[in-house]
């Protein structure tokens, strides 16, 4: 049904919908202006991706659209800034990757704080990380992987994204008894780029960022980060399967707000997140990104948050993650 401009100058909320109630009496109207998702990565990753998709199928619920933008740098650090100036006014919000709460552990200095400097909205997706390689190497699984670099040393390199990448893909050379140096990127787009035209060996990202580049036949995913495989490679065993044994780690994109957001307000934009991942279009269009939905409200995605604190501070604690 077509939206007709009188009808929004009229009514500035959500349009009505089952899951879209109008505010109370007194409550402030949500939204009254376009809405800005901050990316704090580079266009063409993941994230980046999911954040487009999503605003696409909310802009049938929504009376104003949502602008995604992306300010890239500092491991996220730079956008996240930008989230935490903001009013808490349900306007202004940021989709970040689980490296924002380990950002707390692995850099010298963070300018705030991952939990307490923000409002949890929604968890929106699980990130499975997989092992991307070039189709000119020699092997095609973690041991093939094992023995071609020590027999070539130095021949390898892995690229990633942030630091759960980063952190995955030594934490596997550690297994492995290997010395592979880390390769950043900014964006899992341009990681992938440089793994198809052969330019760099392996790299760990997200389903999300692989997908695209498979039907080129340049590249090939040899393991996946998670306990259980993912439904994008089917094919594709676990890094657990493959002998590294309680290998399981993983990311997820979530939804923050400013800190200050009243939760009637939180539970209205999660909401209106609600109403997009029923979408079968969206959903479907999810599947063909390699994205995998993991809508969750409020208070899960905090427990997560602070479970993820605990572990990455455990980590830290043993030397397996430093500050830089």
């Amino acid at each position: 049904m077509p939206i007709h401009r009188r009808a929004i100058l009229a009514a500035p909320i959500l349009l009505a919908g089952p899951a879209l109630a109008p505010p109370a009496l007194g409550q402030t109207l949500w939204p009254s202006r376009p809405i800005r998702i901050i990316v704090p990565y580079a266009a063409g990753g993941g994230t980046d991706i999911l954040a487009r998709a999503l605003g696409e199928a909310l802009r049938p619920t929504l009376p104003f659209p949502i602008v995604v933008e992306n300010r890239a740098g500092g491991n996220g650090v730079i956008g996240t800034e930008a989230l935490i100036r903001a009013e808490p006014d349900g306007h202004t919000l940021t989709a970040v990757v689980s490296t924002h709460i380990l950002n707390r552990h692995t850099m010298a200095a963070l300018p705030y704080d991952p939990i307490r400097d923000v409002t949890p909205i929604a968890m929106l997706t699980r990130n499975t990380m997989v092992l991307a390689a070039s189709a000119a190497l020699p092997f095609s699984d973690i041991a093939g992987l094992r023995g071609f670099a020590a027999a070539n040393p130095r021949a390898l390199s892995t690229g990633s994204t942030e630091a759960l990448s980063q952190f995955i893909g030594q934490e596997m050379a550690r297994r492995l008894n290997l010395d592979i140096p880390d390769v950043q990127y900014r964006s899992g787009g341009q990681l992938m780029t440089d793994v198809v035209a052969g330019h760099l060996p392996l790299g760990w990202t997200s389903t999300a960022s692989a997908t695209p580049h498979m039907a080129t036949g340049r590249a090939r995913i040899i393991a996946v980060s998670t306990a259980t495989r993912t439904p994008f490679f089917a094919d594709v065993p676990t890094a657990q399967e493959q002998g590294l044994a309680e290998f399981d780690l993983a990311g997820w994109v979530a939804l923050l707000g400013p800190a200050g957001m009243a939760d009637a307000l939180s539970a209205r934009i999660y909401s209106a997140m609600e109403s997009a991942f029923q979408s079968p279009a969206f959903l479907a269009r999810l599947a063909a990104l390699g994205i995998e939905p993991d809508l969750r409200p409020q208070a899960p995605l905090l427990a997560a948050m602070q479970r993820e604190d605990r572990i990455w501070a455990a980590a830290s604690a043993a030397g397996h993650i430093t500050r830089q």
